[in-house]
């Protein structure tokens, strides 16, 4: 008999040989997942894992949330409020710290956390992308805060070239104009969804 287990996850990443790594919800644990069609970084689905051979196989999955994650190592270009949140962080003695994002009109749209890396000790960008670090309080927090942004959103995992801390962005409105410059900006192609 085939051993399995029923959860809900988030796909964190994708591996160069298809494999997604996932993130349990229920206890915060990574599993690697089977390359599995419709599956994409940031989506949050139930299904049943059927482990054959020490590879887990997605079976009866129902996608629940299809926001998407995007990753950028080495990018330029930061805009101001990414560094301003940076700069503020430095002068506060701060290893983590956020901002709300706005649009040209003043509405809210988004917000943006830096986090100081950890030279030597911790490699936050890997730990993110590969989801040793929790990424979901930072969703539960944006959609449950004041603005309450709805699901689905965009959130950028992004390493600056030249700064010493790791950028999350999330986006309030997946495929809209800021998320579209985001991907623009920092190399980040939209991918093709189902």
């Amino acid at each position: 008999m085939t051993p399995t287990t029923t959860g809900t996850f988030r796909v964190r990443s994708r591996r160069p040989d298809g494999t997604l790594r996932c993130v349990d919800l229920s206890d915060g644990e990574a599993v690697d997942v089977a390359p599995t069609e419709g599956l994409l970084p940031g989506y949050r689905f139930t299904a049943d894992l059927a482990w054959e051979d020490g590879t887990a196989r997605v079976v009866d999955v129902d996608v629940e949330d299809r926001t998407l994650f995007a990753y950028g190592e080495g990018v330029a270009n930061l805009f101001e409020v990414a560094l301003d949140t940076w700069e503020e962080a430095r002068h506060e003695g701060l290893g983590v710290n956020a901002r709300p994002t706005y649009d040209t009109g003043g509405d809210p749209n988004g917000a943006v956390y830096t986090f100081a890396e950890q030279a030597g000790e911790r490699d936050v960008y890997a730990e993110l992308r590969d989801g040793t670090a929790p990424l979901e309080p930072l969703l539960e927090r944006f959609r449950d805060g004041e603005d309450g942004f709805d699901a689905p959103n965009e959130v950028f995992v992004l390493r600056p070239a030249t700064h010493q801390f790791v950028l999350v962005a999330l986006v309030a409105e997946k495929g809209g104009t800021y998320a579209d410059t985001m991907r623009d900006t920092y190399g980040c192609p939209r991918p093709t969804e189902d």
